[in-house]
């Protein structure tokens, strides 16, 4: 009989110990083919509650346990807490997988804290109670509460929607199962999508409804450079709106991913280029109808699809960040002609991700008009943009906002 905590754990011990991405440890990782959506479910869901997995473990024990024993604790907790799953049955698979592992001293120990852990009281402090409760770093806790609010629980507890599908032909076929329409053509999400050939035959593609929104307000032109475009889902839907798109990317491998997108998608008039867009090009100057700068960010607003950004993103990383995405929008600033436009966005929720960048590009660069754009998705107007939540936004946190080269 199959572990169900054996494949779980070499995937998610590539994340935790190895400083792998979850997507990537799950691509890497052979696990068994009849039980993977199962093993992807528990993947998600242990890096979705790690930090309220870690609280509990800490509660319960004089001495943090080693990572591995750590891991199998957390993998059994989640199956235990949030999959309803039998105590003493995950309580043998949790022992067994110890033993497997060849640590044979500390199955006692895994053994005794599954059969007698209690569920602590939460912290008093409000950041430190919210962060176990919604299982988010304090600090990410913080500075939504400051921006946002009693919404910052919301933000942070907003589910994933399930599969957003952006269907270019043939999408009465697969409407017959459970979907939620969304406000844009041909795009549906779906609690459940199995890729079939259709996928590789270009007739559909996996989008999130964030990311066609932000195409979404990018008006049609005749030359559109997507500054930041890998893996190439924006520049691919543009394609059919502009006439010639430029898709830049600074890692070589990430061009193929464009290369390998357009190709499926059938979007002969996408060019795959490796820049970086934080450097001036002159050639590209005074060239470009349009400029798309979907910068690097922190990824706050996808953490529900992405769960391990709450283990690896640092509230260092922001000032970081903040001088890239205003570098990358400076030079970029560049290549829009008189008349053109310059996009932002950004999948993030934090401020200064957002309308702090746009705020300090207005005032470096009086050419510009800011005009923000409209958007059929639910969304907050800023000062300096739309900031789509995704407590309202069907899971999607992301923020954009367009200027108009007049000079």
């Amino acid at each position: 009989m199959n572990n169900p905590l054996t494949d779980p754990y070499f995937v998610l011990n590539k994340v935790y110990s190895g400083g792998k991405y979850l997507k990537q440890a799950l691509k890497e990782t052979v696990v068994e083919p009849l039980h993977k959506s199962r093993t992807v479910k528990i993947c998600y869901g242990v890096l979705e509650k790690d930090i309220y997995l870690e609280y509990l473990i800490n509660a319960n024990v004089e001495k943090s346990p080693k990572n591995a024993i750590k891991l199998i604790l957390k993998i059994a907790l989640y199956l235990l807490e949030f999959m309803q799953k039998h105590g003493y049955v995950v309580v043998d698979y949790a022992v067994s997988l110890t033993k497997k592992l060849g640590k044979e001293g500390a199955a006692g120990f895994v053994n005794a804290f599954l059969r007698s852990y209690k569920i602590p009281s939460l912290p008093q402090k409000t950041d430190e109670k919210l962060s176990v409760e919604c299982s988010a770093p304090v600090w990410l806790v913080k500075k939504l509460r400051r921006s946002y609010k009693e919404e910052a629980a919301a933000i942070l507890n907003a589910p994933s929607n399930g599969i957003c599908t952006r269907f270019t032909k043939n999408a009465e076929e697969y409407l017959v199962n459970p979907h939620i329409c969304t406000p844009f053509d041909g795009v549906y999400i779906f609690p459940n999508f199995v890729r079939d050939e259709n996928f590789f035959n270009g007739d559909y593609t996996f989008q999130s409804v964030g990311s066609i929104a932000v195409c979404d307000v990018v008006k049609s032109c005749g030359k559109l450079l997507d500054a930041c475009a890998a893996p190439g889902g924006k520049s691919v839907l543009l394609s059919a709106k502009c006439g010639e798109v430029t898709a830049c990317e600074i890692h070589e491998h990430r061009v193929q991913l464009i290369k390998d997108y357009k190709n499926r998608m059938h979007a002969e008039n996408v060019t795959a280029v490796c820049a970086d867009s934080t450097v001036f090009n002159s050639e590209y100057e005074g060239k470009f109808d349009a400029v798309l700068c979907d910068v690097p960010c922190s990824g706050t607003g996808v953490i529900n699809e992405n769960p391990d950004i709450k283990l690896f993103r640092k509230e260092s990383d922001i000032p970081e960040l903040n001088k890239i995405q205003l570098a990358i929008l400076n030079n970029c600033a560049r290549y829009v002609k008189k008349g053109g436009w310059l996009y932002y966005s950004t999948c993030s929720v934090l401020p200064e991700e957002n309308d702090s960048i746009i705020y300090e590009f207005c005032r470096l660069h009086p050419e510009y008009d800011l005009k923000i754009p409209k958007s059929f998705l639910a969304h907050r107007i800023t000062k300096y943009g739309l900031q789509f939540l995704p407590h309202i936004s069907m899971g999607a946190g992301f923020f954009v906002t367009s200027f108009e080269r007049m000079r």
